[in-house]
């Protein structure tokens, strides 16, 4: 089987002569190929030179286009906010976010990922990838979820009281970056992805109340219209979500991502029997500090828990000092285990 007959085969019930890999790596990916990771964000080609070389060395079926948080972000507003460095992730500069006065958004328009820019160098890497390594490995592009956005362009600290101070501006403002994420999740499935992963972690730091009222909603917006185009949908939402889990199985996804803090036991009861669970080896006890054996046995953990509905992975990103071989025994997990 390759790699989109595999998580396909998976996701029907249907037999899979493997557990699908699926981790996210980023960082790590560029320290093994020994590229500047600011490189790596800047260039699509690099990006997927470097993730080529990833998914072959260590068996895994993906290869992600997630690398920062920042590609929308310029495309919008331009780079005003967005601090760079040579070998880690831009971050955004939330003293200088581009909506510290809301009277911008007013002037904000929808961007066009055709067009050069930052969202359009990720569909340069994508091109490539499928070219080069689609069906025989999985393509994941990536989309900011609403709140992701919309904390990138306003500031995570003022979107969370904004909540309370101006919810009028909250909904406007989601109802924007949703509109931007089925834009950018349309061009990249036309540019043949498989599947597409919507990443919007920062729905881990709100509670029920305001993700039922303000979040779910668009969320539910986006990942259908994804499903519409044809692709895989992956939900990220790293971090302490368990509070969520009860509204986020309302949702049209196909993968959900879940980070180790969350409770996988129930996480599994809540999402029911057939819903595909990704994760959730902990990035830090076991990737990061345990060893070959401890990874291999909180996979089997995972997978236990998970059932046959299980991709194996982390909750979240591999940190780049992740010792190879720690990697090297949860690939192996998946390499030797059916669902």
């Amino acid at each position: 089987m390759n790699s989109v007959e595999r998580i396909n085969a998976l996701l029907r019930g249907e037999p899979c002569d493997r557990l699908p890999i699926q981790p996210l790596v980023m960082l790590f990916a560029a320290k093994h190929a020994g590229i500047p990771f600011g490189d790596y964000c800047r260039d699509g080609r690099l990006m997927a030179r470097v993730q080529k070389q990833f998914a072959e060395d260590f068996q895994v079926d993906v290869l992600t286009t997630c690398s920062d948080p920042a590609r929308e972000v310029i495309d919008i507003a331009g780079e005003g906010s967005v601090a760079w460095f040579d070998d880690q992730p831009p971050a955004i500069a939330e003293d200088r976010a581009a909506l510290t006065d809301k009277k911008r958004f007013d002037k904000f328009r929808l961007p066009d990922p055709t067009k050069p820019g930052r969202m359009n160098d990720r569909l340069v890497g994508i091109d490539i990838m499928v070219k080069q390594c689609s069906p025989r490995k999985s393509i994941c592009g990536w989309v900011e979820g609403p709140l992701a956005l919309a904390a990138e362009l306003r500031g995570i600290n003022n979107i969370m009281t904004d909540f309370i101070d101006d919810p009028e501006f909250v909904n406007k403002l989601l109802e924007f970056t949703a509109d931007v994420a089925i834009l950018y999740g349309k061009v990249q499935a036309a540019h043949g992805v498989d599947t597409i992963a919507m990443s919007d972690a920062a729905a881990s730091l709100i509670g029920p109340r305001l993700y039922r009222e303000f979040l779910l909603p668009q969320q539910r917006r986006v990942l259908a219209a994804l499903k519409s185009f044809g692709v895989i949908t992956r939900l990220h939402m790293c971090g302490q979500t368990g509070a969520l889990i009860g509204d986020m199985r309302t949702l049209p996804v196909d993968i959900f991502e879940l980070d180790f803090p969350v409770d996988l036991a129930m996480a599994r009861q809540n999402l029911g029997p057939d819903k595909a669970i990704l994760g959730n080896v902990s990035t830090i006890a076991e990737l990061l500090n345990g060893t070959p054996e401890s990874v291999s046995a909180s996979a089997e953990r995972c997978h236990n828990v998970c059932g046959r509905y299980h991709v194996v992975g982390a909750g979240c990103e591999i940190s780049p000092l992740t010792p190879p071989d720690n990697l090297k025994a949860l690939v192996s997990y998946g390499l030797t285990h059916k669902p």
